[in-house]
């Protein structure tokens, strides 16, 4: 197991290997397994990319975000601009349901409300509003739509195991509760693995899957 320190040099070490990040501008510092990230960065994807540096390292319990976004002048837009270019990813970005999508901006905080049918839209919208100028944080209260069935998805972890890699479907159980989908049994590789999970993320609906899939390495 990691000591506090070992877990402390090796966030600090995996910043300085993030392009994305100014790591002189991050302080890094770790109790129990649990990595507190303080500084000033110059905006909200800057903060972010150092939020998923330290979730990379093997070790980290917990993270506490102490981060605070300092705009550059030129950066600075008010809320309604800010807005209108929430307003266009949604439009131009042909994956995202525009209509049923609501936003709100605060002193350039994001809100964002609304359903989609899928997980790859709330992550294409993420994405797509990350990078805009004058972004302080984002609030995602996105619902996926509720319409998941343990035999739907089931059948797409068949059918995804059957196109890809010998049929291995009958040792995978399929669990559903409340749009959660827990994975469970043995497969012969990585590969099987990461297509059960992947299948199981297809399936309209799905909120959280848990991949509790062991690997017999046959």
């Amino acid at each position: 197991m990691k000591t506090d320190a070992q877990i402390q040099q090796d966030v600090i070490e995996e910043l300085k290997w993030e392009q994305s990040v100014n790591a002189t501008q991050i302080g890094v510092e770790v109790q129990d397994g649990i990595v507190t990230l303080t500084g000033h960065v110059h905006s909200f994807a800057d903060k972010w990319h150092a939020e998923r540096a330290a979730q990379r390292v093997f070790g980290v319990k917990a993270l506490a975000i102490e981060i605070d976004i300092s705009l550059p002048g030129s950066s600075h837009r008010n809320d309604a601009d800010i807005a209108r270019s929430v307003e266009n990813v949604l439009e131009w970005n042909t994956f995202l349901p525009k209509d049923h999508v609501k936003v709100m901006v605060e002193d350039g905080w994001i809100t964002l409300t609304g359903e989609v049918d899928w997980r790859y839209q709330k992550q294409a919208l993420a994405t797509g509003i990350r990078y805009l100028l004058g972004v302080k944080g984002v609030s995602d209260h996105i619902h996926i739509r509720p319409v998941v069935s343990s035999n739907i998805v089931k059948s797409n972890i068949e059918a995804a195991l059957k196109r890809h890699a010998r049929d291995n479907s009958n040792n995978v159980s399929v669990n559903v509760h409340d749009n959660n989908v827990t994975l469970s049994g043995t497969v012969d590789n990585w590969s099987e693995r990461k297509l059960a999970c992947h299948a199981a993320w297809g399936t309209p609906g799905v909120h959280k899957v848990v991949d509790n899939i062991n690997i017999a390495w046959r």
